[in-house]
C-alpha cells in the first residue's frame, strides 16, 4: 500500500493506518476459510453509573470518563504484577497481563494505547494461565454475562489498526496446531458498536443505523484506533441534520491526539452550527445557560454575537459558572482556565470592569490582569488598537475583536473641573451606517455624566420636508435620575481634509427622563452624499465623531 506521506495523518502513522485498506474483504468476516484465530468476547454489565449505549448529552460523556478513571485507578492498585508485564489494550479502562509461556519469563510488553485497558491470559477459572496461550482476557471473566466467538483475520484486522497490529506481533509462539485464541471483555452497551465495528474492518462501510449508534461505534473505533472508520463515521454524522442536542455531545467526544484530524470536520460543524443558533444569547438564555462547557465556548468564540455589550458576556460567563460549578474553588478554576478568555475585556464599560476588580468569582490577581489590559487597550491610539488586533492572527477567540454589539463602544474622558464635562469618542464602520438607511438607528453604550447616565445615537432621517435623507446626532438621557438636567453639547467629526474634529452643532438642553435632542443633519449634505465612496467623513472605513458634553450649572 502507497502511503501519502503529505496527509497529516500519514505524517502521524507511517504505517499507514488511518487511510484503511480501501478493499471490501466482508466475505471473510466470521469465515473459518479466511481466518486464522478466534476472538472470544465476553460481554459484562454495565457499571452502575454508566447508561446504555451512547450517553445522550455530552455531560453524560464527561461524568462517564471520569467514573471510567476512577475505576482505573483502583484497579491499578490491586494489580501487582510488575510494569514491563502490562499491555494496554481494549475496550475496558483495566489492566490485562500478558505471559508466553510456561517455560519462559513474560515477555515485556509496555505499548501504550489510547484505549488504555488491560489483558491477561486466558485460564478456565478465570485467572492467571499457566499453560502456554495465545489468549487474552479479562481478569474478573467469572462476571461475564455471555460469551461470543467470532472468527477473524489478523492480518486485515492489524492493517487497519495499530492497536490490532501490537497485540498480534507481541512477540506470542504458538505451535501450529494450537487454535490460537484472542479474549476481550466488553461492556454490555458496547456490544453493538464492537460488533459493527469489527464488520466495518472487513468492508469498509457501516449498515443503516441511528445517529446514537454511530456515535457509538465512533468512540469504539477511538478506543480501537480505527482512524479510517473514525472519519467514516464522521462524515455520515456531517451529513445528518445538526440539533443542540447532538453538537454538544460531538463536542464532549473522548478524543484523543490520534483521531483529532478525523473527527475535526464534525467538530467545526457542531461549533458552526451552536454559534450560528445561539447568535443572539438574550433570546436562548435558558438554553444557552443549559449547555455543556465546551458547546457554552462555542457560542461566546463568535465575533457576531449579538448582545448589547461586552457587559452582558461578562454577567453571561458569571451566571452560567455559578450554576455549574457552585462551589468558589471549583468556579475560580474553570473561570481561569476555560472561560476567562470568552471575555472580551476591552469592550467592556469601566464601570464594569471596575466590578470585576471586586468580584470574589475571580482570582485578584486574573481580575487585575484583565482589568489593566482592557484599561491599556482603551488608552491606546486607533492605529496601535488595529496592531494588536492583527497581532492575535487567526486566535480561536480573540480578545481584541469588537463583536456585533447593538451598543456601540465608546470612548469617555471625565472632568470634574473647573466643571463637570466629559468628551466621548464613538466611532462607527460604514458598513453600520449603511444598514441605518432608510431610518435606522444605532445606540451607543452608556455614560455617566453628573451622576446621571446618558448614550448617543446616530440616526438616518428625512428632513422636515421629507426631501432628503441625512445623517443625524442625538444626545438622551436615561429614565433613572433626575427629573431634569441641563446640559450643553458639541458635536463634531473628524474629516480626510482636517487633522482634527470640526465642530458640526451646538447646542444645550434640559433633559427630562428618557428624552433626547439632537441635530437630524450633523454633516450637512444628504445621505448619499455621506455614504458615497470617497466621502471625506470616512478615514479608512470609519466615520470618527465626538460629543462635548457640560453639566451646565
Amino acid at each position: 500500500m502507497k502511503n501519502d506521506f503529505s496527509d497529516p495523518l500519514t505524517k502521524m502513522d507511517p504505517l499507514g493506518y488511518g487511510s484503511g485498506t480501501g478493499s471490501n474483504f466482508s466475505f471473510a468476516y466470521d469465515n473459518a476459510a479466511f481466518s486464522d484465530r478466534i476472538l472470544t468476547i465476553q460481554i459484562v454489565p454495565n457499571s452502575k453509573s454508566d447508561g446504555e449505549g451512547c450517553s445522550s448529552t455530552a455531560g453524560d460523556l464527561d461524568r462517564k470518563r471520569k467514573r471510567r478513571r476512577e475505576e482505573t485507578s483502583k484497579q491499578n492498585d490491586v494489580l501487582t504484577q510488575r510494569e514491563d508485564e502490562v499491555l494496554n489494550c481494549t475496550m475496558l479502562d483495566t489492566e490485562f497481563l500478558a505471559y508466553e509461556n510456561q517455560d519462559e519469563e513474560a515477555v515485556a510488553i509496555a505499548e501504550e494505547s489510547s484505549s488504555g485497558v488491560e489483558m491477561t491470559t486466558d485460564h478456565p477459572g478465570g485467572g492467571v494461565a499457566s499453560k502456554s496461550t495465545d489468549s487474552f482476557t479479562y481478569l474478573n471473566s467469572a462476571a461475564a454475562l455471555s460469551v461470543k466467538t467470532i472468527r477473524i483475520n489478523s492480518a486485515i484486522l492489524a492493517a487497519q489498526s495499530p492497536f490490532f497490529y501490537k497485540l498480534f506481533s507481541n512477540g506470542m509462539r504458538e505451535s501450529e496446531s494450537e487454535k490460537q485464541l484472542v479474549t476481550v471483555q466488553i461492556y454490555a452497551s458496547e456490544e453493538a458498536a464492537f460488533i459493527k465495528l469489527l464488520q466495518f474492518m472487513y468492508s469498509n462501510t457501516l449498515s443503516t443505523i441511528t445517529a446514537t449508534a454511530m456515535l457509538d461505534v465512533l468512540m469504539a473505533a477511538d478506543k480501537f484506533e480505527v482512524a479510517s472508520c473514525m472519519r467514516h463515521c464522521s462524515r455520515l454524522l456531517l451529513n445528518l441534520p445538526m440539533t443542540c442536542e447532538s453538537a454538544s455531545l460531538f463536542l464532549n467526544l473522548p478524543s484523543s491526539v490520534s483521531i483529532t484530524d478525523a473527527v475535526q470536520p464534525l467538530l467545526d460543524a457542531a461549533k458552526q452550527f451552536l454559534a450560528a443558533h445561539f447568535k443572539d444569547i438574550t433570546k436562548f438564555q435558558v438554553e444557552v445557560l443549559n449547555l455543556p462547557i465546551a458547546g457554552f465556548e462555542a457560542v461566546l468564540c463568535n465575533d457576531d454575537l449579538q448582545v448589547a455589550s461586552e457587559d452582558v458576556v461578562y454577567d453571561f460567563v458569571l451566571k452560567w459558572a455559578r450554576t455549574h460549578y457552585p462551589n468558589l474553588e471549583e468556579r475560580r478554576e474553570i473561570l481561569g482556565s476555560r472561560l476567562c478568555h470568552l471575555i472580551r475585556f476591552p469592550y467592556m464599560t469601566c464601570s464594569k470592569l471596575r466590578k470585576v476588580l471586586t468580584c470574589n468569582d475571580f482570582d485578584p490577581e486574573l481580575a487585575s490582569k484583565n482589568v489593566l489590559g482592557a484599561l491599556f487597550f482603551k488608552a491606546e491610539a486607533p492605529h496601535r488598537q488595529r496592531l494588536l488586533v492583527a497581532e492575535e492572527g487567526n486566535a480561536s477567540c480573540s480578545s481584541f475583536v469588537e463583536r456585533a454589539y447593538k451598543f456601540r463602544p465608546i470612548k469617555v474622558v471625565n472632568f470634574e473641573l473647573p466643571f463637570q464635562h466629559c468628551i466621548v469618542y464613538l466611532d462607527l464602520k460604514r458598513q453600520e451606517c449603511n444598514n441605518l438607511f432608510p431610518a435606522g438607528r444605532i445606540y451607543s453604550q452608556a455614560f455617566h455624566l453628573g451622576g446621571q447616565v446618558f448614550h448617543l445615537s446616530a440616526h438616518c432621517n428625512m428632513d422636515q420636508q421629507n426631501s432628503f435623507h441625512w445623517f443625524g446626532m442625538f444626545l438622551s438621557m436615561q429614565e433613572k435620575g433626575l427629573e431634569t438636567f441641563t446640559v450643553d453639547f458639541d458635536f463634531a467629526a473628524l474629516t480626510t481634509l482636517s487633522e482634527d474634529y470640526l465642530s458640526r452643532y451646538k447646542g444645550s438642553h434640559t433633559f427630562t427622563r428618557g428624552k433626547g435632542d439632537g441635530f437630524r443633519n450633523l454633516v450637512g449634505i444628504p445621505w448619499t452624499t455621506f455614504i458615497a465612496e470617497g466621502s471625506v467623513y470616512f478615514i479608512n472605513g470609519i466615520l470618527r465623531v465626538r460629543a462635548v458634553l457640560t453639566v451646565r450649572q
